[in-house]
């Protein structure tokens, strides 16, 4: 991979990292509900999941999905039902002084394992394969996948840290019910663009 192709790859992780979609509204609603501290392993679960799954999509997942379409609307409707089950759980969430003690973050496995029914996820991995490692090799998918687990932390960490800010405003019940209502719409509202793998 020549140094401008990595640029570009660079450029393509930062900007389908920082962007708007699942992962980055449930890191604002974390921030704002946990911290910054206690989402961190949601965050390392993000970049551990996201890079496996763009891995294991350039070493040969690619190419079933290729062979077998119907793949793409079973994992479109796995997507669907998951992240409407996630945005229900962020709207329906009580302050953190009402609820209970059940409530807590994703922990870094449970972020790792969401990338593969996220569809920007996969959205990401699967262009960024076809874009940055057309050949499908091991090598190339390993290069596609240590570039955005470099990139998206720094990227993603911004969400979280957005929404440590915004937690100061939530000093009444009204204005948390008001966000997290906002985020469980937002997150159902982002599977629009993305839901055509």
């Amino acid at each position: 991979m020549t140094p401008s192709v990595l640029a570009a790859l660079a450029a393509f992780a930062l900007v389908t990292t920082v962007t708007p979609g699942p992962n980055n509204l449930m890191l604002l609603a974390s921030g704002a509900n946990f911290g910054f501290k206690r989402t961190l392993p949601h965050m390392f679960g993000i970049v551990a999941g996201l890079s496996a799954l763009t891995l294991v999509v350039g070493g040969g997942l690619m190419k079933l999905f290729q062979t077998y379409p119907v793949l793409n609307v079973w994992l479109s409707i796995v997507s669907a039902a998951y992240l409407l089950w996630l945005a229900w759980k962020i709207g329906s969430a009580e302050p953190l002084k009402e609820s209970n003690s059940s409530d807590k973050p994703m922990t870094l496995l449970q972020a790792a394992a969401f990338q593969w029914v996220n569809p920007k996820a996969w959205a990401m991995g699967l262009s960024a394969i076809t874009l940055y490692a057309p050949n499908q090799s091991l090598v190339s998918a390993m290069m596609v996948a240590s570039v955005f687990a470099v990139v998206s932390f720094p990227a993603i960490s911004v969400w979280a840290w957005f929404g440590v800010v915004v937690r100061k405003w939530l000093t009444s019940h009204r204005r948390y019910r008001i966000f997290n209502v906002s985020m469980a719409l937002l997150l159902v509202a982002s599977l629009y663009p993305v839901l055509n793998l």
